[in-house]
């Protein structure tokens, strides 16, 4: 059965573009569509849909007034965000991604690019892996149990390895300096919000923290995190000398490095590499680069995002460096895949729920 999506936009174009590329794939069909917030609410409250594509800037009712009416009144829906890349439009995204979407795509620009295959890919790629996703991950509420009992693997519990984990070499720590690698991608905006408030300020530890999105909203998501949080949040600079109780989050468009200076501290060095995968930032750059570092122990959390990125830069990684892997639980996950890959890897030391991950993170790195 094909699953039902609101289209919500004041353009007539965008609004034909995208119900033509929805209508395009055999997964998914145009249910309704609305030129503005108020026709949304009503039609949202009334009908089940299981995504919703959602313009920002809009007459009568905007986007970000739509997600807040629907929070504040406990309605349900799957939003999937259209946004402009501009500065201001960065910030109301983020926003929104607060306010409950799950995600966003970046508006074209003009009618060739919003017929272009680009924008197609994007568009389909961002509705398949959060709706079928997160459909899988309520089933995997059900299937990841212990063996020879009915208890899920999940609160802050070890996780039974697969298999394979046995090949796996790994090495033990025999320092005390530590630092904290993040990876995430869809949903990680929303689900970062759970997890950098919660770290006490003197945590004994830097953080890097790769996060999928373009040039521009990287900047913005970090300021929001550095006006909630006790930890230091900032887009990471190149020559960034790293420090404890800081968090250095990859800027949009560009590889995050981290190098070994010759007085023993550590520094960000970011680059222009092509993308690996689609990707840049990518998580697995960052990983591979802390295996010169002269950190005792790297703390590998994994997060909520479409794909595999970070597993392959974490298997690397334990070759050379004491390693211990935070894996977010699917029931928590917006998409449960980047987690899911580095579970399947068999090198996953605890499964957590989103709401337990900063105190995780905490408990293995310590504090000043």
């Amino acid at each position: 059965m094909k699953k039902n999506i609101l289209v919500v936009d004041d353009s007539a174009l965008m609004r034909r573009v995208e119900c033509d590329i929805i209508n395009s794939d055999n997964n998914f069909q145009v249910a309704d569509i609305c030129r503005d917030g108020v026709e949304a609410y009503e039609k949202i409250k009334a009908n089940s849909y299981d995504g919703v594509i959602l313009d920002v800037n809009m007459p009568k009712m905007d986007g970000l007034q739509l997600l807040k009416k629907l929070q504040e009144e406990k309605i349900k829906a799957n939003v999937i965000m259209v946004s402009t890349l501009t500065t201001k439009n960065a910030e109301t995204t983020i926003m929104a991604l607060e306010l409950g979407a799950l995600d966003f795509v970046a508006k074209p620009t003009n009618i060739i690019e919003a017929k272009g295959e680009d924008f197609k890919n994007r568009l389909m790629s961002v509705l398949n892996a959060v709706l079928r996703t997160r459909a899988i991950g309520r089933a995997a509420v059900v299937a990841r149990t212990v063996p020879g009992t009915e208890k899920p693997v999940t609160e802050a519990s070890p996780m039974s390895r697969p298999q394979s984990a046995g090949t796996v070499r790994r090495l033990k720590a025999t320092g005390n300096n530590k630092i904290v690698a993040i990876a995430c991608s869809t949903g990680g905006p929303k689900s970062l919000q759970s997890v950098i408030p919660y770290l006490p300020k003197n945590l004994d530890a830097p953080i890097v923290l790769v996060q999928h999105m373009p040039a521009g909203f990287t900047k913005s998501m970090a300021d929001r995190l550095n006006e909630i949080s006790e930890v230091e949040v900032k887009e990471a600079q190149d020559g960034d000398k790293l420090e404890k109780g800081h968090v250095y989050v990859a800027p949009g468009g560009r590889h995050m490095t981290v190098k070994k200076n010759a007085d023993g501290s550590h520094k960000i060095a970011l680059n222009d590499m092509p993308a690996i995968g689609g990707l840049r930032p990518c998580a697995n750059i960052t990983y591979d680069s802390l295996t010169d570092s002269g950190y005792d122990q790297i703390v590998c959390v994994v997060l909520t995002g479409m794909g595999a990125d970070g597993t392959n830069g974490i298997l690397s990684l334990c070759k050379k460096k004491p390693i211990y892997v935070i894996s977010q639980n699917a029931e928590t996950c917006v998409v449960y895949g980047m987690p899911k890959a580095i579970a399947e890897a068999g090198v996953v030391d605890e499964v957590v729920s989103l709401n337990n991950v900063a105190k995780t993170i905490t408990k293995n790195v310590g504090v000043r």
